[in-house]
């Protein structure tokens, strides 16, 4: 959680007041049943939500932060903290996306989403507006109606398991925490083998703490909530599954295909994207950013008029003859929103295009990446992911001229940024 108090307070929609007053009204229920004192700070939160005072959720969520209860204060109920806890991160970061965004393209993004998701289904949100603008703009995220939505990104995480649990356990398989046990245990057991065999991830890394091993990097916690998530795939083997990536996970991968903005996520590995998936996806996303950045944007637009648009658009703010929608672009919550959910699409056309066995495969994915790419940058061409994730490709491919043009329009649109400029040096150093 970010402070932010110093911003005004935007006018907020009725639907996320009246999550908000769900959230709450579930809060006071479990704290008359398990008695427990909890900090007044918690409902001056809840208050703060019901009345849509965005400075308000702002300052109190950092205060909870990093709130710690005396030492001598009773220990609340575990279960009651995770649910309250949980509650309180998804109303902040559901209110953080329609006050420093655009509420046009926050409602675009959950109910895009939402509306993509047959019911009884299970849904992955891995960024937080993934997962907070969709437990927001549900008819009624605590019920599963229309469908579960879960964060793979938490998992490994025992409050949230024990919140899943309460909520969830008795209408789909959620880990409990000995499931958790046993894959921490698996992991560590095959972490300390690669180990010895110098077979290690980079920048995995985990060590031992009062005797226990530990993770101390994101390798080793996404290596485990992404069996945790395999496991919940397994045991709901009824279930339609839907993904939207921050991560991703390796066992999903080859079960993966465009759907909308997010991913499907097949009960067998598909051998291929087919042709026609492929076609509805660009279909799709051409139509997104005709409304958004002007119907200009095809597979044959060279990246040189890509990174022309973005330099004059997002660089100089130059609307002249700009054919999209200035709210969108002027809109950094939006661009990053909707760029990361092409990127991952891109992500999967790229990794189907170094894996395939055919060769014509490999270059119609190829191809698919290469535009699902250009449009992610199109989409928020200041974006690290984007920037990284498409300069590999063109390394991949050997397209060193896009991959140098590609890097030194990020370093102009974001000079601070290191890593950007980092890339710019490796990729200068390729072509020597």
């Amino acid at each position: 959680m970010q402070p932010s108090s110093s911003l005004s307070s935007p006018e907020l929609p009725p639907e996320l007041i009246a999550f908000a007053d769900r959230k709450d009204r579930h809060a006071r229920e479990l704290a008359a049943r398990f008695n427990p004192q909890l900090p007044p700070v918690i409902w001056a939160f809840f208050d703060a939500a019901k009345q849509g005072s965005w400075p308000e959720v702002a300052r109190l969520g950092e205060e909870l932060r990093g709130l710690k209860l005396p030492p001598e204060a009773p220990k609340p109920d575990p279960m009651l903290i995770a649910q309250v806890w949980s509650w309180i991160m998804e109303i902040y970061m559901a209110f953080a996306q329609f006050a420093l965004g655009e509420p046009k393209y926050a409602f675009a993004f959950g109910r895009g989403i939402i509306d993509s998701i047959p019911p009884g289904s299970i849904y992955f949100g891995g960024t937080d507006p993934g997962r907070s603008l969709i437990t927001a703009l549900c008819r009624a995220h605590e019920t599963g109606d229309p469908f579960f939505t879960l964060t793979q990104n938490s998992l490994v995480t025992p409050p949230y398991l024990r919140y899943l649990q309460a909520i969830y356990g008795h209408h789909i398989y959620v880990p409990p925490e000995q499931d958790l046990e046993q894959v921490k245990n698996d992991y560590f057991a095959d972490y300390e083998r690669r180990q010895k065999e110098n077979k290690l991830l980079p920048g995995e890394k985990v060590e031992k703490v009062e005797g226990k091993l530990e993770p101390k990097s994101a390798v080793p916690v996404m290596r485990l909530n992404a069996a945790l998530a395999k496991l919940v795939f397994d045991r709901n083997p009824d279930r339609q599954f839907f993904v939207e990536q921050s991560f991703t996970m390796d066992w999903m991968r080859p079960h993966l295909a465009p759907h909308g903005l997010i991913l499907a996520v097949s009960r067998q590995p598909l051998s291929s994207i087919p042709a026609e998936a492929v076609q509805k996806d660009q279909a799709f996303w051409r139509d997104r950013l005709g409304q958004t950045l002007g119907d200009w944007l095809r597979p044959e637009t060279p990246m040189s008029e890509v990174c022309a648009f973005a330099e004059k658009v997002c660089l100089r703010k130059d609307l002249a003859g700009f054919n999209g929608d200035p709210k969108y672009v002027n809109s950094e919550p939006a661009c990053e929103n909707f760029s990361n959910l092409r990127t991952s699409i891109a992500g999967l056309y790229a990794w189907r295009a170094r894996t395939d066995s055919n060769a014509a495969e490999r270059r119609r994915t190829a191809e698919a990446a290469d535009f699902a790419y250009r449009q992610a940058f199109a989409l928020a061409p200041r974006s690290l992911k984007v920037v990284v994730g498409l300069a590999s490709h063109y390394l991949a491919e050997h397209q060193f001229a896009d991959a140098l043009r590609l890097a030194e329009t990020a370093c102009k649109l974001a000079p601070d940024q290191s890593q950007l400029q980092m890339l710019l040096g490796q990729i200068r150093n390729r072509q020597n």
